[in-house]
């Protein structure tokens, strides 16, 4: 067994783990990253969840996300924009691509394919490193970036598992007590995504029907919706479908304990998870006529798990939980009362803790349950969107252990919480807020815990790669000369975060950045119709039809003066600069003029 040695070691490929790998070795540490996959990027790539939720307003987009969102981008010519679900859809393998080649261009990180972790070398309360099945790797400082939270549970590192209650964290939206719900689902339900393909006209390949195939299940899938929109939710290039649908879908929570019984129970759950997305598919393809077939190049060809149509394993929402420094409990993601932001977290002196920000709705998937939360979205820019809220430091910091820290959905979060914080743009936040931590603690000789977060902060924000933000700000884009200096200013002067979440200029004004439209962008003339707090739709002139769409358009935008011009030019005729979304029946704004 080959034994290597490393400053810092990342157990997991998924997405926090990338994020976090990419982030320690780009800041110098010497690093090791060990993935069960071929694949990096979980969530955002081997999991099939190529139409990611979260973070999309542009203020948000920064960081390893922020930069991601432009490599798609760069080499993905048709664009992001194919489903109604997510601002931003893209081929799995291309994600994949990208993460590779950032991998590739550090000398200092070394990828390896090696399996789940096995053993994990713990003296006393410090962990030492982790054996896989083909190598042993040493390390000063160890990252949990597992799926499921699988380097807490072999070296013993306290964490959760399942509900907490009202008097754990007088959380508004936990249950009192056990019920029904909570004891049938411990967890969120994970899904394995399947990816079908539109061929039509041609006749697509037929789907296998699945040995003991029942239809019940997926009776109702797209019952309110329509066939096309359902299809249309994670469209994406090439007339491919994400499929991911929480109604009577693929979404699967039978016995989910077995994930962390033993291997042989989660391997028993993940073939009967499997078989779900089987049936799913066979049934879609059999209601809905044969030009959807499976997606065979997908996923890289290969036998159980996964492969081909089929992610390489499932989209895990929740996890093992970390039992760290600090929790982040529901009324820490809610927004401040009269507000459109939450609260900063901060340390008894008052000093801001947040290392990573999300915006996300609480979004929980118990397949046949209907569970109420407490709402946390506002209407911004024409549509719904979460209310933003900024994670501390001690989220990722074991409570009782030494050389560990969490980069995925294992970190110390409740589980009305996770809702929240699973999102895959948040995890990559949080990762690459990990792996910075990690490799700062290498360069001051420095134990996590022991770690300045100030200095943690000013890494991220000044990293020259992917500046990350740390404050949640509506208006502060990321190419604003302001950029860093005024997330520095809120940082030390935490009193001057407005309730509203946007910045001032010294005379007290709201700052609006320029608008610069993209070069493709479409114009288009018409009026501007509202119906309702920012709910807007697009008359549009005579002469300036689109074809295929019926009109009006709704109006949408991810900039924050173009959804102060929506407001100002409300029954007024505009001209709007964007893109057409047909999935969607959107026009996404980035411009608006008269």
């Amino acid at each position: 067994m080959d034994h290597l040695q490393a400053d810092v070691l990342v157990v997991g490929g998924g997405t926090g783990g990338t994020a976090a790998a990419l982030q320690a070795a780009r800041r110098g540490a010497k690093t090791v990253l060990v993935s069960e996959y071929g694949w990096l990027g979980g969530m955002l790539t081997s999991a099939g969840v190529a139409a990611p939720d979260g973070n999309e307003l542009l203020a948000f987009q920064t960081g390893i996300w922020g930069a991601f969102l432009r490599a798609l981008q760069q080499r993905q010519p048709e664009g992001l924009e194919h489903s109604w679900v997510s601002f931003f859809t893209y081929e799995p393998q291309l994600g994949a691509a990208i993460f590779a080649d950032w991998v590739a261009a550090l000398p200092n990180l070394h990828w390896i394919v090696g399996g789940a972790p096995k053993v994990v070398e713990r003296q006393g309360d410090r962990i030492l490193g982790v054996q896989f099945e083909t190598v042993t790797v040493d390390a000063t400082i160890t990252l949990d970036g597992t799926e499921l939270g699988d380097v807490l549970a072999l070296a013993d590192v306290p964490h959760r598992w399942g509900w907490d209650w009202q008097t754990n964290w007088d959380e508004p939206s936990a249950p009192a007590a056990p019920t029904e719900l909570t004891e049938k689902y411990p967890v969120q339900s994970p899904t394995w995504v399947v990816i079908l393909q539109d061929v039509d006209p041609a006749i697509a390949p037929p789907i296998p029907r699945p040995p003991q195939f029942d239809p019940r299940p997926f009776a109702d899938a797209w019952t309110g919706y329509g066939a096309e929109a359902f299809m249309n939710y994670g469209r994406l290039p090439r007339h491919q479908f994400m499929m991911n649908w929480p109604h009577h879908g693929n979404d699967y929570g039978d016995r989910l304990s077995r994930l962390v019984e033993s291997d042989a129970a989660r391997q028993d759950f993940l073939a009967d998870a499997y078989h779900h997305s089987q049936n799913f598919a066979y049934a879609i393809q059999a209601a809905l006529g044969d030009r959807y077939g499976l997606a065979a190049n997908a996923f890289p060809s290969q036998s159980f798990p996964g492969g081909g149509a089929y992610a390489l394993h499932p989209y895990y929402r929740e996890s093992r939980r970390l039992q760290g420094q600090v929790t982040v409990c529901e009324r820490d993601i809610l927004p401040l009362a009269g507000g459109a932001v939450a609260a900063l977290p901060t340390d008894q002196a008052g000093n801001v803790t947040a290392i990573a920000l999300g915006n996300y709705a609480n979004d929980h998937h118990y397949p046949g349950y209907d569970f109420p939360l407490h709402p946390k979205s506002i209407r911004w820019g024409g549509r719904w969107t979460g209310t933003p809220f900024s994670l501390p430091y001690g989220c990722l910091i074991p409570a009782t252990v030494e050389g560990l820290l969490v980069c995925e959905k294992n970190s110390s979060v409740s589980h009305i919480a996770n809702g929240a914080t699973r999102l895959q743009p948040t995890v990559l936040n949080l990762g690459q807020a990990a792996g910075m931590a990690a490799a700062l603690c290498i360069e001051q000789g420095c134990a996590p815990r022991d770690l300045s977060v100030r200095k943690l902060q000013d890494a991220l924000l000044s990293d020259p790669t992917a500046p990350a933000a740390i404050v949640p700000l509506f208006n502060l884009i990321p190419d604003d000369p302001n950029w860093i200096t005024v997330q520095r200013r809120v940082l030390d002067n935490p009193d001057t975060y407005a309730l509203e979440g946007n910045y001032r200029t010294a005379d007290g004004a709201i700052a609006y950045p320029d608008c610069i439209p993209s070069s493709n962008a479409q114009h288009f003339k018409g009026r501007v119709i509202q119906l309702g707090e920012q709910d807007y739709r697009f008359e549009l002139d005579p002469d300036s039809p689109i074809d295929g769409l019926p009109a009006p358009l709704s109006l949408v935008t991810l900039h924050p003066t173009v959804d102060q011009r929506l407001q100002d030019l409300a029954g007024k005729w505009a001209i709007a600069i964007g893109h057409v979304n047909r999935s969607g029946n959107w026009l996404r704004l980035e411009a608006l003029t008269q």
